[in-house]
């Protein structure tokens, strides 16, 4: 397949994982890796250790853009509350999980938000699935819960890059997919079903969600740069 054609500017399409215990690091971080990340995902840690709207204000400040990683489950009207939460912050995404009318609660109320649906954790693979109770293969499950999510209103899903080509092939390009678990290198961590930066995007991605290859480099600003030169890469060989 040919990479997304998306009007997205290359720069913004890596999104950098922000899982740190305190805002003081998170903001640390953001300082070191500069202009090489414009894009942050918030998620558990960061939005236990306390002042996440205040981080959130923060980002906004500098110029980031802000995906807001809480994968809201819970009844429709207690998600939909949740989500309501979020117009007018300057979050470009979030994410929720669940069923038809815990998706469609979420998109009714997301406003100036883009609402992703989790479709199968990266960190699962066909085992896990099948302990699960799902009577089906990973690729199956994650088309049908995309199909539905985007029939109820939502703007996008999580996906494994392994699905990704699945979910380009069948469904609508509106669609917008970003893909975690992605490994510039072999894969030694607990992320099951990954794929590198170049068969992400190749495989219809549009955004690509990094952490620990980055948090972990010796040298984490040069670590984003030859990422986001590898995107780069990527959409000039597609031009």
């Amino acid at each position: 397949m040919s990479p997304s054609n998306r009007n997205i500017p290359p720069e913004e399409r890596l999104i950098f994982a922000l899982d740190v215990p305190t805002v003081e690091e998170a903001k640390s971080l953001v300082e070191e890796l500069g202009e090489s990340v414009r894009f942050y995902k918030l998620g558990l840690e960061i939005f236990m250790a306390g002042g996440y709207y205040e981080f959130i204000d923060w980002l906004r400040a500098r110029g980031k853009k802000v995906f807001v990683d809480l994968k809201f489950f819970d009844v429709p009207e207690t998600v939909k509350r949740a989500v309501r939460q979020l117009n007018g912050r300057g979050v470009t995404f979030a994410t929720v999980h669940g069923n038809d009318g815990i998706l469609r609660a979420a998109a009714e109320a997301k406003g100036d938000v883009k609402i992703l649906a989790v479709t199968m954790l990266t960190s699962l693979d066909q085992g896990d699935i099948e302990d699960l109770g799902f009577k089906a293969d990973v690729k199956s499950v994650v088309l049908s819960r995309a199909k539905r999510a985007l029939e109820v209103g939502c703007d996008g899903v999580i996906s494994s890059g392994l699905e990704a080509p699945a979910l380009r092939e069948n469904l609508d390009e509106r669609l917008i997919i970003i893909t975690p678990g992605i490994r510039p290198v072999k894969n030694t961590d607990d992320q099951k079903r990954t794929v590198d930066i170049e068969d992400a995007f190749r495989n219809g991605a549009d955004y690509i969600v990094i952490g620990r290859p980055i948090k972990n480099a010796p040298d984490r600003k040069a670590a984003a740069e030859e990422i986001q030169r590898r995107i780069a890469a990527v959409f000039a060989r597609a031009q």
